[in-house]
């Protein structure tokens, strides 16, 4: 299923895109799209049920906002230099553990939200990724297969990053994760059932139109199932609490200078295959 929530901000409501991509309306049947629903199989299967016995009513989606596909995050769970190609272009050696840090459940926003450059910022960056979405809760996971089977599904996440915050202004790397806006989501949240392989998924970005990024999921690091158990060793993971996985090369911090950093007025688009597309203007903060 391809789960979404439609609205004004802070006012959405819960959707779901059926497989001819007509916007039905969920709230008839749930409240909204969150950890406790993604958590609660009969829900879900009450969903399924009513989808395939046509009992959703349309939406008419000409002007509807798009929100984040989920509502009240825990957390969102990052994870840094997680492709082979992005540690090479910026000459990084790779992690021998995957690398943790987080960004706060408020920098979430729709996917074709604007974003805003940071006041003082002279190296804001794009970075497209998968986020992986918890269905159940995960903690000291002892295998691939068991991290796996604790996924809900997934999304395209937009890991904005301004990278003097993040690297040259001391302390960890949250400085230049947590600006208000750097985390786009959506449009949807994909179902684990019809990702049936995380790792054979494409990546790709533009900016202003012009292709920045083309990557694949196969080139990560560390697989999404060794993420999920990876992480659960060190906190417990939650329905409804967000990884993003990583962004492939091509980013602004990997490119010769003058390297193109996002200034006000740009716009930036990125899709993962099967999971959406995204296209966001940026503006000053």
């Amino acid at each position: 299923m391809k789960l979404l929530r439609v609205g004004t901000a802070g006012a959405e409501r819960p959707a779901l895109l059926d497989a001819e991509g007509i916007l039905r309306d969920l709230s008839g049947l749930v409240a909204d799209i969150d950890g406790a629903l993604l958590a609660d199989d009969a829900v879900l299967s009450r969903i399924r049920s009513a989808v395939a016995a046509g009992e959703l009513p349309a939406l008419d989606a000409d002007g509807l906002r798009v929100g984040p596909p989920l509502a009240r995050i825990g957390k969102v769970v990052c994870i840094g230099l997680n492709y082979h190609d992005h540690a090479r272009e910026t000459g990084a050696e790779p992690p021998t553990e995957p690398v943790i840090f987080f960004k706060a459940a408020d920098t979430v926003v729709g996917p074709n939200d604007t974003v805003l450059v940071p006041r003082g910022s002279v190296k804001t960056d794009w970075e497209v990724e998968l986020a992986v979405v918890i269905g159940r809760t995960a903690r000291y996971l002892e295998s691939g297969e068991e991290a796996l089977a604790h996924v809900a599904g997934y999304a395209v996440a937009h890991d904005v990053s301004e990278r003097e915050f993040q690297i040259e202004r001391g302390g960890t790397w949250d400085k230049g994760k947590n600006c208000e806006t750097f985390n786009p989501l959506g449009p949807w949240l994909v179902t684990a059932d019809e990702v049936p392989d995380p790792q054979a998924l494409s990546l790709r970005l533009w900016v202003n139109g012009e292709l920045k990024q083309d990557g694949t999921t196969a080139e990560q690091i560390f697989p999404v199932a060794e993420v999920v158990r990876y992480v659960s060793q060190f906190m417990t993971l939650y329905p409804g609490d967000v990884i993003n996985t990583g962004t492939p090369a091509g980013v602004a911090l990997g490119r010769p200078e003058p390297k193109p950093f996002l200034q006000a007025g740009d716009v930036v688009e990125l899709e993962i295959d099967g999971l959406g597309r995204q296209r966001q203007s940026l503006a000053d903060a």
